[in-house]
């Protein structure tokens, strides 16, 4: 059973981000004849909480949901966003495996059976829930970001005690703690603002962001340690800055329209309509009833019982 901490602290989950990785990373390993839909990705998301509470012992735990995968205000600044990410040239929903699909509703009742905060905001990304909440509660006590998204790095802030597990490489168990040392060994930037400058110029395919041509990640990372930030350097072109000359000018003058923009769409919203809830850990199973059905509907006695166990409600 898990001791109950009595320093806060906020662990904030990029949930989709680990739901994914647990749909491809956990394998299922039903028959084929088995009824009702996979529970891979369910399986796997609730042993990551159960590892990430006892590994890491938050005292108060937030879900943070994409109630808006692709918000309209940053395909308005970058039409190009995200959209390869869209099935069937449809810009209505994300392109999901068919057999996470019918997941997610029982992530979110197996949330709410356990008592665990799930937050988001309509029209924006979990992201945004993220960089709200931590906007909202960072100075207050510690706060951990877990994610395999390495956006969020510009949340890191050593002296307000915020920093990202970042499970993209070593999973939830072997998570990289993203501190400001780390951001400077392994980009060259001092903290997340840097970063997010950085990955403005820098772009990023994956997220249709084009960047500024001709400037890769290491070139973004040296302009922006020498001038400090992305608008003392636009500042430094438009004051014809003699150290910023040749291919080099004519590309950051040729982004200038694309960096007009792209910090609205990089940067996560610090003040989106995330609901007020403190996310303090359960002291009790929310719905005893509702747990007991799923863990026998779909087979989940197991995580229900690592995470109970995790949380210290058994």
């Amino acid at each position: 059973m898990m001791c109950r901490m009595t320093e806060p602290r906020l662990m904030l989950l990029d949930s989709a981000s680990l739901y994914f990785r647990a749909f491809f990373g956990v394998p299922d390993d039903r028959p084929d004849d088995a009824p009702g839909p996979a529970t891979n990705a369910v399986r796997g998301f609730l042993d990551f909480i159960a590892t990430l509470v006892r590994e890491h012992h938050p005292t108060h735990l937030i879900a943070c949901w994409d109630n808006d995968w692709r918000p309209q205000f940053r395909v308005d600044a970058i039409p190009s966003y995200k959209t390869h990410r869209v099935a069937d040239g449809s810009v209505e929903e994300e392109e999901v495996p068919d057999a996470l699909t019918p997941q997610v509703p029982i992530i979110v009742d197996a949330l709410a059976a356990l008592g665990i905060t799930r937050l988001g905001a309509d029209g924006y990304e979990a992201d945004d829930a993220i960089g709200t909440l931590v906007a909202r509660h960072k100075g207050t006590m510690p706060i951990d970001v877990v994610t395999g998204d390495r956006d969020l790095f510009q949340l890191v802030d050593d002296a307000a005690h915020v920093r990202v597990l970042y499970t993209a490489r070593g999973g939830v168990r072997n998570a990289d703690v993203v501190d400001e040392a780390f951001l400077m060994e392994k980009y060259g930037v001092a903290n997340g603002e840097q970063y997010a400058d950085m990955a403005v110029l820098r772009g990023d395919t994956s997220d249709g962001l084009p960047g500024v041509a001709g400037v890769g990640e290491k070139t973004a990372a040296k302009l922006i340690t020498a001038y400090g930030s992305l608008a003392a350097l636009r500042e430094a072109i438009d004051g014809g800055d003699p150290a910023i000359k040749g291919a080099q000018r004519r590309n950051l003058e040729a982004g200038s329209a694309y960096l007009d923009v792209a910090p609205l769409v990089v940067r996560v919203a610090h003040d989106a309509p995330v609901p007020d809830e403190s996310g303090e850990l359960p002291t009790e199973i929310a719905d005893l009833a509702g747990m007991s059905r799923l863990a026998s509907e779909y087979g989940l006695t197991s995580p229900i019982n690592r995470v109970i166990d995790a949380l210290g409600l058994g």
